[in-house]
């Protein structure tokens, strides 16, 4: 009788350590995605980067052409700052949606 219900309990220990390696293997496997995740929302920052000093390295081109429209210059690189760096705030936060709120 004793070594049927230590054979059956040897059979649940099992069963329970895999389940616990399979949860464990999982979550390494979410944490990996949500890492990678992450990461390919970070690139539009650069992106955005890049953007930025297209911007403003037209306003310099723009002004030295025609220094008298330099205040509507201004405010077209203004407005194209603001855009820009926008999305790439926009991406910034999808990938800490991902990292902290999944």
């Amino acid at each position: 009788g004793s070594t049927v219900f230590n054979g059956a309990q040897n059979g649940v220990s099992q069963l329970i350590q895999r389940e616990f390696q399979t949860s464990a293997i999982s979550r390494d496997i979410d944490t990996a995605a949500k890492f990678i995740g992450a990461g390919a929302a970070t690139v539009g920052v650069a992106g955005s980067g890049a953007g930025i000093g297209t911007v403003f390295g037209s306003l310099i081109i723009g002004y030295a052409r025609n220094p008298s429209l330099k205040q509507q210059l201004f405010s077209y690189a203004i407005l194209g700052f603001a855009l820009s760096e926008a999305m790439g705030l926009f991406c910034l936060m999808v990938a800490f949606l991902i990292l902290f709120a999944m």
